[in-house]
């Protein structure tokens, strides 16, 4: 039966393409990689005399949510400033190419700047980018090292470290010189935390005898001096002069001899400055070639808070660019709070650039838009349910406290100010954030409307609610894709209101602080300061970066609502300690912000032989009102895991974490009234699903009805999903398909599965899209299994298409009087 319809299939497909016409030739595939070769053939030797075209361009603006960065261009080269959580999104979402990134600048080792170096690195290494160059404080080395940690080995990409101290660095674009700035806080004077730091029960904290030596599981050991908040690294970048352009009608004019080879000494002699003698007469180069572009510079300085602020304006590196400066500076990148930018003394080092120098600030009072097809999406969905589908927070400008007195421009996500050709800022790109254009766009989809109207008339003629609605628990998911970020689903997290002023986080990966401030707004304090546990699936990149950020932002939000900060509760694989111990050691103090309790201790019938484990298992329960927080292990990578909470008013919520179908999971799951399990593939794909470790469609909804689940919602899906999945003819009225910043309480059960129909009329051409690639698949794998076949036969056995065709008819009586005659 399979091989018939597989025959259907090619059948039709060949149909398809004799109607269309003669086949179109396929187009190589592109090198994301060319640029590379490209610079391999011109030769050490080779100069390019300046780039033609170079910009500066805003990725984040310095928002809370965000952070800072910048990118750079030239036709040579692309660079990074900065690299904090969220901003490999916004180079997908925004089209700055990742694989061109040369070098990455980094101001300092917080995580507000290196963030999301993580996910990058990795994202570069996939790209099959041979060789990135990272600047900045010594400790980058220290983190990379970290990063191995949970991603392994990076094999296949050369990671070079340029520390502060090295020689100033050069390529086609520009020279790049880095400049170390230090605190006014003397290291004589610093002194260690006194805060304990919980970072597994029974542990020392950071002091005493541990001062110089940290002992890490596996045999780890680093000193803990590595780490250094008081020192921040400034880049001035000095472009190269930009030769002249020859003028040919002006040269023709003069009868020099254009278009032959004797013009190649000339043409190079003019654009080098030097007048040349022809046929008795001397001509200046002014006569026959435009002037020299100047180096112009650009600085890119940080000023974290006022410690900083006196040691940056003495700094005589600094000084030797202000005023009359050989190369003059266009323009000063500052990222800087506003209490800094107020401060008299910096305001004055500002006005000694001069006033044709721009000034460029980013920092929190940046209003600015930045997840575009984020806001696009969830405003669409929001046409169907608004409280399923709550609008999102957007930024509000602040007030501008600080004036100055010369020229300054507050960033904006993909504000350019272009160095050359021309020295000018261009907004053009600059995001605006419509409502009313995503709205009126839906609207025009076909049957959009009428599908909307259909179900919400369904939803009014259908049974009223029992009783009030219950707005506890309630699940927002703020993460919904898997392995990368993208611009409309960003990687895994799901956070569980389990009351007004108590909630935990279902796996925490990069960017998850972001999404929260993107869907509370000015809330997101209050939310963090419920904040009670964390649980951690596994250590894949996508389930756990975004943890260190909101240990600090917690931190920060306790702090404003004068709450005490005790240690945030993180269930998690033992191996998370050796990253939280090495980020400890060489960036930031953190581990007095979490206590961790060891995943494999909340198993069935597991043994509990420490009595501050129980002690904090206990905490655990008593913090997030829980009857029974379980674990097991699911088949996924080594140390993955899967989760089920029982509240103590008897609901039950599992969570797969990244699994294929588990019968652990079925048994810790048993009648759970929400299971929320991953789905990464749609059907038809399963033997990927075996290669990767995952789960298809109705895998995932196979494993709900085996555990009896009340409902289920798919989430993790694949990134070549990236709107919607596709829906899978097991979906029922049990199964709901997961959105970020979607929300539901269990009363809103019964609702998802209706919304499918408005669903599949907004993402129609998404969704026919996915069904055409099916379509082709399953056509290749035809093909495929019919060549198995005849190989299987042998070439004995082997006859014609046409033959084989005769052989296979079923014989009549007529066709037997034939051959008998």
């Amino acid at each position: 039966m399979w091989l018939l319809r597989s025959l259907l299939l090619l059948r039709s497909a060949a149909g398809r393409a004799m109607s269309q016409g003669p086949a179109r030739r396929q187009r190589p595939p592109k090198d994301p990689l060319r640029h590379l070769r490209t610079r391999e053939k011109r030769g050490a030797a080779w100069e390019p005399g300046g780039p033609n075209t170079v910009y500066l361009q805003v990725v984040a603006a310095g928002g809370r949510d965000v952070g800072a960065a910048l990118y750079v261009f030239s036709e040579y080269n692309r660079y990074l400033f900065n690299c904090g959580e969220g901003v490999q999104r916004l180079m997908q979402e925004h089209k700055l190419k990742v694989a061109r990134l040369d070098n990455i600048f980094l101001t300092r080792m917080h995580w507000c700047n290196v963030g999301g170096l993580c996910g990058m690195i990795l994202t570069l290494k996939e790209t099959g980018l041979p060789k990135c160059v990272l600047s900045g404080p010594p400790q980058l080395e220290k983190y990379l090292e970290a990063i191995k940690i949970f991603s392994g080995p990076l094999k296949g990409i050369d990671l070079a470290v340029r520390p502060h101290s090295a020689p100033e660095y050069k390529d086609e674009t520009m020279t790049v010189f880095q400049i170390p700035i230090y605190s006014e806080l003397k290291r004589a004077e610093r002194q260690p935390s006194q805060s304990p730091e919980r970072l597994s029960p029974g542990q020392s904290s950071d002091s005493g005898s541990a001062e110089n030596e940290q002992h890490l599981p596996d045999g780890i050991g680093q000193k803990k001096s590595g780490r250094d908040p008081t020192l921040v690294v400034a880049f001035v970048c000095k472009l190269h002069v930009k030769k002249g352009n020859f003028l040919v009608l002006k040269a023709k004019e003069l009868g020099l001899p254009v278009g032959t080879a004797a013009i190649a000494p000339i043409i190079a002699a003019v654009k080098d400055g030097k007048s040349i003698t022809y046929e008795g007469r001397e001509i200046l180069p002014e006569e026959i070639c435009t002037p020299p572009d100047p180096g112009l510079a650009f600085i890119v300085v940080e000023c974290p808070d006022e410690e900083f602020i006196q040691p940056v304006c003495e700094n005589a590196t600094l000084r030797r660019y202000q005023g009359d400066a050989d190369a003059p500076v266009a323009l000063v990148v500052h990222m800087a709070p506003e209490r800094v930018l107020a401060d008299p003394r910096y305001q004055q080092w500002m006005e000694r650039f001069g006033p044709a120098t721009q000034h460029l600030v980013l920092n929190e009072s940046c209003s600015s838009v930045h997840n575009l097809r984020s806001h696009k999406i969830q405003t669409q969905l929001g046409l169907i349910h608004s409280d399923i589908f709550p609008p999102l927070a957007t930024p509000h400008r602040q007030e501008e406290h600080t004036t100055f007195r010369v020229p300054t421009v507050r960033g904006e996500c993909l504000l350019k100010y272009q160095l050359r050709p021309r020295r000018e800022w261009q907004r053009d790109a600059v995001i605006v954030c419509n409502p009313d254009e995503f709205i009126a766009e839906a609207l025009e989809l076909p049957n959009f409307q009428e599908s909307v109207q259909e179900y919400r008339k369904a939803m009014q003629d259908g049974p009223a609610p029992a009783e009030k609605r219950s707005q506890y628990p309630e699940i927002i998911f703020l993460g919904t894709g898997s392995a990368i970020p993208m611009k409309i689903r960003n990687v895994s997290a799901t956070l569980v209101n389990i009351s007004p002023d108590r909630s935990l986080l279902l796996d925490c990966g990069e960017g998850t602080f972001g999404q929260l401030c993107r869907h509370y707004g000015d809330e997101v304090d209050r939310v963090l300061g419920t904040l009670a546990a964390v649980f951690v699936s596994h250590l894949h990149a996508d389930h756990h970066t975004g943890l260190l950020n909101i240990l600090l932002q917690r931190e920060r939000a306790l702090a404003s609502l004068g709450k005490p900060c005790h240690p945030l509760l993180v269930v998690a694989p033992t191996q998370l300690k050796a990253w939280l111990q090495q980020y400890h050691n060489h960036c930031q103090q953190l581990l007095h912000h979490v206590s961790l309790i060891p995943a494999k201790c909340l198993q069935k019938g597991a043994e509990v032989s420490s009595p501050a484990v129980e002690r904090l298992i206990a905490s655990l329960l008593g913090a997030c009102d829980l009857e029974e927080f379980q674990t097991c292990l699911v088949r996924h990578c080594k140390h993955a895991f899967g989760c089920a909470l029982v509240h103590t008013s008897g609901w039950k919520v599992v969570y797969s974490g990244d699994t294929m179908p588990c019968e652990a999971l079925v048994q810790i799951g048993k009648n759970a009234t929400l299971l929320i399990h991953e789905a990464t593939l749609e059907d038809g794909l399963e033997e990927e699903a075996v290669e990767k470790t995952h789960s298809t469609t109705s895998q995932a909804i196979g494993v709900g009805v085996r555990m009896n689940a009340g409902f289920t919602m798919l989430n993790h899906f694949s990134q070549r999903y990236a709107k919607v999945p596709l829906f899978s003819p097991d979906f029922n009225e049990k199964v709901g398909i997961a959105f970020d910043h979607m929300k539901v309480c269990f009363e809103d059960f019964p609702t998802v599965p209706r919304l499918s129909a408005p669903l599949k009329a907004l993402f129609a051409g998404d969704i026919e899209e996915m069904e055409e690639r099916r379509e082709k698949r399953e056509v290749r794998q035809a093909r495929a299994a019919l060549l198995s076949g005849e190989q299987a036969r042998g070439p004995d056995d082997r006859t014609p298409p046409q033959k084989r065709a005769l052989v296979e008819q079923p014989r009549s009586p007529q066709s037997k009087k034939v051959r008998a005659q």
